[in-house]
């Protein structure tokens, strides 16, 4: 559901794109608040900064060629494929551990965020950030406990 539906026709397209943008920036910052007061290799300014970023492409995207699946699927897989990319480098393997793979897996869900909100799902947006909202903060008491033997 584009909420930005709800504003008159004659809202200008300079502000509805800025408006896409904001919403975006406003789905991604509680994700990366959440990694910024946690011991975490990115935060604040990555997701919604990755979330930004890709609605933006994606706008520049639409605008350009349309909603043409064949070109609108090639933007994308673009898209996610530089994301993935970012977020590999937040994985770190130290001797016999691996860290920062949910960090990873959170920057690739906040494009996601970015994506759906260009294209007007900003149900799919709330979802998106309020799942990365529980899995991040909420199951990490879980995955302590579920370790805490491992020793």
């Amino acid at each position: 559901m584009d909420i930005l539906a709800l504003l008159p026709e004659s809202t200008p397209p300079f502000l509805l794109t800025v408006l896409r943008l904001l919403l975006a920036f406003l789905f991604a910052l509680p994700v990366g608040l959440e990694r910024e007061l946690g011991p975490r290799n990115v935060g604040l300014r990555t997701f919604p900064l990755v979330a930004v970023t890709s609605c933006g492409f994606v706008l520049v995207g639409l605008d350009s060629v349309g909603v043409q699946g064949n070109l609108t699927a090639r933007i994308l897989q673009g898209l996610i494929t530089g994301v993935g990319f970012i977020g590999g480098g937040a994985i770190l393997k130290v001797h016999d551990t691996v860290h920062g793979t949910a960090t990873a897996a959170a920057i690739w869900s906040t494009s996601a965020i970015g994506i759906a909100v260009a294209f007007g799902r900003h149900e799919i947006a709330l979802v998106l950030a309020l799942l990365n909202l529980l899995l991040l903060r909420l199951f990490m008491p879980l995955k302590e406990a579920i370790h805490a033997g491992d020793g």
